[in-house]
């Protein structure tokens, strides 16, 4: 099975397990295809610190419910549920939670997985931990809030051949 037909497969069974969570929003219930986490990956339980830092009451303050548990509990949206998967205009998607800068619209491509992908974050935008709630894959967090964005696979086009799959709840969209 090649990776766009093994992408698609899993998907769809994404889409089923999704679907069947509360809310719309799935706790890490996504099939992934990676085949590990990338070199460099921090562990799960690191002692990770971040510039912003609030409680968690400020974050159930800050954030809407949806944006709290993916954020917050690394959850996951229902796939294609996202405008964000759809947005095409010139600008840049930012952290839903703290504001930083992620990625630049122009890294943006259509995967076809129904989360919004890029192939590559601005500079110092994100971080990357090894995540094995599901197998063993790479999650994605904003650099400066530590908010769970998604997960990063080694199936993405040129130049970087990476699929940064991103919750579109997690992040805004800022047009230039």
């Amino acid at each position: 099975m090649n990776a766009t037909t093994r992408r698609q497969f899993l998907t769809t069974a994404g889409i089923g397990l999704a679907t069947a969570a509360v809310g719309g929003i799935a706790i890490a219930a996504i099939v992934s295809d990676d085949t590990g986490p990338r070199a460099g990956a921090a562990p799960r339980n690191s002692t990770e610190t971040f510039p912003l830092t609030l409680t968690d009451a400020q974050w159930r303050d800050r954030l809407t419910s949806e944006q709290y548990v993916v954020l917050r509990q690394e959850g996951t949206e229902r796939p294609y549920s996202s405008p964000l998967d759809d947005e095409h205009r010139v600008g840049t998607f930012a952290c839903a939670g703290c504001g930083q800068k992620l990625f630049d619209a122009a890294t943006k491509f259509d995967s076809g997985t129904g989360w919004p992908s890029f192939y590559q974050p601005l500079a110092n935008a994100v971080g990357e931990r090894i995540d094995n709630s599901y197998g063993v894959r790479t999650e994605v967090h904003c650099a400066n809030c530590g908010g769970h964005l998604g997960h990063v696979f080694d199936d993405g086009p040129a130049p970087t051949g990476l699929r940064y799959c991103m919750n579109g709840v997690a992040m805004k969209f800022e047009a230039a």
